[in-house]
């Protein structure tokens, strides 16, 4: 019963929706050796499929104990009375053995990658991907903000100029996938009628080489800036969000990470910025998926 709901699952989500499958093949386009190149459901229905129940009850023993959870309890709430509760509902259930994270890392990527794919969905698209710095890292919240201000908002540079402007793109963004290993620093766009994917990706090469080459003004980045503090104040508000905001700290190895991450955003400079952008945003760099509607 379960497993043809999750088959359902994985149609819904990645087959009976236009575009839905694009990970599953930018993601190992991407990466060649991290586990980050899998679909957590599966690469296919087959992957359900022919999952056994011992290896599902394997997987359930491994990484649904307490010794491989965080708890956090977050709201108004007495210490006694939560350490009480969870002596009384947690204490009966067998630690396990702590998970040691151990994962192959992706290297530096050496070539462009390259896969053009064609579906039945109403605009052309282009997916790029280059390889980024680990959460950790400390130019983790720079390379944020490079993203922030190429495509964030109405007045970021790539809206501006290649959407209203220009009118190559329909729509057309950039983000990073925030992994805890290396992630990726994603460009990704529907192209108006009539513009050639030639043409499309021209228009983001020359974004790309602008940002590369001049220091962005101080008043276009501390709009980022601005926007980052803003997005980080209102996700304090919600108490859910406060709480997972804190097991992703602790995740990372220190709970009070939550409480440095305005300072990061604001310390970054003009110079990190150029920096980061040469760095990341090369061709050598970069898994681009060619995603075209059928002919």
């Amino acid at each position: 019963m379960q497993r043809s709901v999750v088959i359902e699952e994985f149609k819904q989500r990645y087959l009976n929706q236009p575009y839905g499958d694009v990970w599953l093949y930018l993601r190992p386009l991407a990466y060649k050796t991290h586990p980050y190149k899998w679909a957590t459901i599966g690469k296919e229905i087959a992957h359900i499929e022919t999952a056994t129940m011992e290896e599902v009850r394997a997987f359930f023993k491994k990484f649904y104990c307490p010794s491989n959870a965080i708890l956090v309890v977050a709201g108004n709430v007495k210490e006694k009375i939560v350490l009480e509760l969870c002596e009384k509902w947690f204490q009966p259930i067998p630690a396990g053995t702590a998970t040691v994270r151990n994962l192959p890392q992706e290297a530096e990527k050496q070539e462009e990658s390259f896969l053009r794919l064609n579906r039945d969905v109403p605009q052309d698209a282009i997916y790029k991907a280059y390889l980024m710095c680990e959460r950790l890292h400390p130019d983790y919240h720079a390379t944020d903000l490079l993203s922030d201000v190429l495509s964030r908002g109405n007045s970021s540079r790539m809206y501006n100029h290649l959407v209203k402007e220009q009118k190559v793109f329909s729509e057309i963004s950039s983000y990073l996938m925030g992994d805890l290993d290396k992630g990726l620093f994603v460009i990704s766009g529907k192209l108006s009628d009539g513009i050639t994917t030639e043409s499309a990706e021209n228009a983001i090469d020359l974004e790309l080489e602008s940002i590369k080459a001049e220091l962005v003004s101080e008043r276009e980045l501390q709009k980022c800036k601005n926007k980052s503090e803003s997005s980080l104040q209102f996700s304090e508000i919600d108490v859910m969000n406060k709480a997972a905001n804190l097991a992703y700290s602790e995740l990372m190895g220190d709970p009070n990470l939550v409480n440095q991450e305005s300072e990061k955003y604001q310390s970054v400079t003009a110079t990190d910025i150029q920096r980061i952008a040469n760095a990341i945003l090369k061709k050598e760099n970069c898994a681009t998926l060619h995603y075209l509607k059928s002919q």
